[in-house]
């Protein structure tokens, strides 16, 4: 059973403060085992479809043998399918502070040699300066301790013309579509997640955290103060989700 200091821990958190770094790390590695399970189930599979078009935004035709970057990459779904694309010729690195969650991920690599899982914090990626030919980052962005530093650490990485894709959680504009999301974002996934993963205040700051995150504008924006340009997004299934895509300046 969650206590109330895991509650207050997790609003805390998902309101950006100092206790952020260290609730998501732990919160991650504890749910690392149904982590790839509750995706699905909880999303209806949509999530798989959401990935495969955050990738296709990559534009990985461009440059198929290089070096490209999945951020906060978890049990490494991205890493997989992207390096599992036709013609794909290159190296990704899946970057995740939690290291269960990419030890999970681990036997999703197989015959995938050019994926190279790192343990590192999104706001020191051990990767020289314009090194990299594009960046991904898939639900995690939310949950880094420093938004803009970290999308300015993906700006540093990143060679001039790489685009970077983030995939998000966003909230619906539609007054009544939202009112029924929030129900179940709120209320029926935290309760189902929590009696599978065994950890229900994980389930509970995520709602909380997208609450906190930038409404799609304001992402651009931010996004823009990082170096990058000709910045666009989309909304994903009726807005519950979002792509925001950048190039390197």
């Amino acid at each position: 059973m969650p206590t109330r200091s895991d509650e207050a821990t997790a609003i805390r958190a998902a309101e950006g403060d100092a206790v952020k770094s260290e609730y998501v790390r732990r919160i991650f590695s504890e749910i690392a085992p149904s982590y790839d399970l509750l995706n699905h189930l909880l999303s209806l599979n949509i999530d798989r479809r959401w990935r495969r078009k955050a990738i296709a935004a990559l534009h990985i035709e461009r440059r198929p043998a290089g070096r490209y970057l999945d951020l906060c990459a978890g049990t490494l779904d991205v890493s997989t399918e992207l390096a599992a694309a036709k013609g794909f010729r290159g190296t990704v690195f899946g970057v995740d502070f939690a290291e269960p969650m990419l030890r999970a991920g681990r036997a999703k690599i197989g015959m995938h040699p050019g994926i190279v899982p790192i343990a590192a914090d999104a706001l020191q990626l051990p990767l020289p300066s314009g090194s990299i030919d594009g960046a991904i980052v898939a639900f995690g962005i939310r949950n880094v301790a420093g938004l803009d530093e970290s999308l300015r650490e993906v700006r540093r990485v990143l060679a001039p013309d790489a685009r970077f894709v983030i995939l998000e959680f966003s909230t619906p504009r539609s007054s009544a579509l939202n009112a029924v999301w929030q129900v179940y974002f709120q209320r029926v996934m935290p309760a189902i997640a929590g009696s599978i993963s065994g950890h229900p205040s994980a389930y509970r700051y995520l709602p909380r955290s997208v609450a906190n995150f930038p409404v799609e504008e304001e992402l651009a924006l931010r996004l823009e103060g990082a170096g990058f340009g000709d910045v666009t997004w989309q909304s994903l299934t009726l807005g519950v989700a979002a792509i925001h895509v950048g190039v390197a300046r």
